[in-house]
Parts: C-alpha cells; sequence; structure tokens
C-alpha cells in the first residue's frame, strides 16, 4: 500500500484529465463499479487455477450472512457482470471505461504494490478486429498525450479455445519431456496453467521456453482466429503503428481469447509492461448469459507515467510513487 502525496497529486491529475478526454473522443463512457464484489465472480471469469485466484486475491467473509466476498484484483469481470445485470448491450455494443484501486497480494517490489490504481477500457458485444486496433492506437495516443517516451507494443494471438487446448496439450507434452529443468512454479503450472510458463522470467529456463511449440505456428490456414490476427496487424499498419509479433505473449487469465497485446517500456527495469490488454469472447458466457464479444485494455496509473521520459513541460520522468520501492 502507498500514500499519493500532494505533489505527486497532480501528476496523477493530469494523467487522469488526458485519459479521460481521449477515451471521450473514442466514444467510451464511464463506468463504476464496486471494489468489493462476491469471490465467485472471480473464480468463474478469472478461472480458479489462476495465480491471482490461487494466490493474489484478498478474500473475506462477510459477518452478518457468511458470503464470502473479494477486494477486486481486476476490473473486467465487474464491468462484464454489470453490463449482464443492467442490460448493457442489450439493443447495441457499449464502449465504457473505469478507474480506480485493485487489489493483489503480490510480492512487494519496485513498481508493484497491494494496492494499485488501474484504468480499464472496454469494448463490449463488438466482433472485429477493428475494435481491438482501436483500443490500441487509442493507448499510443494517449502515450503521445503525455510525452512518454521508449514505448514499443508486443501482440500475439492466443487462438479460440480449441485452438488453446491443443496448444496446452503441446506445451504439457513438451515441458513435460524437459520437467527436470524446471523450476518449481513452472512444475505446478505444469497441470494447472502450462501458458504461464511462457512468461517466465527464469534465466535458466529461457532456452528451453524458446523452443516450445508456438500456438500461431499451429494454426490452420482457415483459422478464424489466423484471419482475426492479420486483420489486426494489417489495420495497425495502415495506422502507422509498429508492432513486434511476440509469440511468447500469453495471458494469466482464463477469459482471454484470440487478441492479446502489450505496452512496455525500458525504463523501468523487470516491470516493463505499462498497459495490456485482449480479447474475452466467452466471459459472458463464464458470467452465465448468452455469448457475446468483447475486449479491454487496462493501464496501472502508476507504471504508464513512472520514469518514462520527459514530457513537453519539462516535469521530468513523471516519477509518481508507484515507481518507488515497494516495501509494504
Amino acid at each position: 500500500m502507498n500514500d499519493v502525496l500532494p505533489d505527486e497529486a497532480l501528476l496523477w491529475e493530469r494523467l487522469e484529465d488526458t485519459a479521460r478526454k481521449i477515451f471521450a473522443q473514442y466514444g467510451y463512457r464511464n463506468l463504476r463499479v464496486p471494489i468489493v464484489e462476491a469471490t465467485g465472480l472471480f473464480v468463474r471469469g478469472i478461472g480458479d487455477a489462476t495465480d491471482i485466484v490461487e494466490h493474489e486475491m484478498y478474500s473475506f467473509e462477510d459477518r452478518l450472512n457468511g458470503e464470502s466476498l473479494t477486494l477486486r484484483p481486476e476490473a473486467t469481470a465487474g464491468i462484464v457482470r454489470a453490463a449482464i445485470e443492467h442490460h448493457l448491450t442489450y439493443d447495441r455494443p457499449q464502449r465504457v471505461w473505469t478507474a480506480g484501486p485493485m487489489f493483489r497480494h503480490e510480492r512487494p517490489q519496485k513498481g508493484r504494490y497491494r494496492q494499485f490504481h488501474q484504468f480499464d477500457v472496454e469494448a463490449l458485444d463488438f466482433e472485429g478486429p477493428d475494435v481491438d486496433a482501436e483500443q490500441i492506437v487509442m493507448l499510443s495516443r494517449l502515450w503521445t498525450a503525455l510525452g512518454l517516451k521508449g514505448m514499443s507494443l508486443h501482440i500475439n494471438t492466443i487462438g479460440d479455445p480449441d485452438e488453446r487446448l491443443a496448444h496446452r496439450r503441446a506445451l504439457v507434452a513438451y515441458f513435460g519431456e524437459h520437467a527436470g529443468a524446471l523450476d518449481e512454479d513452472s512444475r505446478r503450472r505444469l497441470t494447472t496453467n502450462p501458458l504461464r510458463i511462457l512468461d517466465s522470467k527464469n534465466p535458466a529456463m529461457q532456452s528451453i521456453i524458446a523452443r516450445a511449440p508456438k500456438l500461431v505456428d499451429q494454426l490452420g490456414a482457415d483459422s478464424i482466429s489466423r484471419a482475426h490476427f492479420e486483420g489486426l496487424k494489417a489495420i495497425l499498419s495502415e495506422a502507422g503503428v509498429a508492432f513486434e509479433v511476440n509469440a511468447r505473449l500469453v495471458r494469466g487469465l482464463d477469459y482471454y481469447n484470440r487478441t492479446v497485446f502489450e505496452w512496455v517500456t525500458d525504463r523501468l527495469g523487470a516491470q516493463g509492461t505499462v498497459a495490456g490488454g485482449g480479447r474475452y469472447d466467452g466471459l459472458f458466457e463464464q458470467l452465465g448469459t448468452r455469448r457475446r464479444r468483447g475486449g479491454g485494455a487496462r493501464a496501472r496509473n502508476g507504471r504508464a507515467p513512472a520514469r518514462c521520459g520527459v514530457d513537453g513541460s519539462g516535469e521530468r520522468g513523471w516519477r509518481q510513487h508507484q515507481g518507488a520501492d515497494a516495501t509494504r
């Protein structure tokens, strides 16, 4: 946890004002959801074998009725729940955004807090790659408006559920053959969430990970998710947004499919991801309604401005407290 003191709060206000202005230009409207939700929402939406649900959620029992409640670890599941309960997509798709504190019991380290503040933008019931590209381009405009330097875009496709299942089996077989070279965390993930092994930063495992099966290489020529990914790349190229296809880019949450992306910087050390997102076409169904498409992006307030460069007014580095050493 950390405090944001008045001098630093001025920088937060500029970030928030700039983000609100750009989101409005793209037709995104503000939606506010509770900080506390029923624990089952996140178990169903995020997945019970994810690191967040297994280790990082702040959950407690309501003393009045015994219900299990959780401080929200992310906002997407709550936004989709609200869309279902209030029939927001009944007559047309919706573009919405929210902002506020999230909570995860992560290991304290530089650039990471157990309470962190985050922007979320969500496009609900949009199907094509154009809305994925829209959110990426919108974030690119936000970085430019903030004067952030050294930003680069990584994209990947993680396919549709049947393709992910086939890729999962291939990963389990491959890493199973190299189980002796995996660290303890990766051996645990081998039976729960093997895609996350690809995200390991353990230097001793990098050569093994580099040779692991890549999902994008296994997609057939007639694959819908391959066509979706090719469409995304074409739109980004036409918009003049440079990108790198990163086959190791995955997501730790079960609801993602097809497009995943990250905006990263080389100016924050190991915690170089400033924003990320992707599609979640199955999340509505997971939460108990008919299938609707969706996609979103999120940026932690502290990582977006912290030590990413010098803006036009000379406010060096946008040094926010979230970029300091996390010791609490």
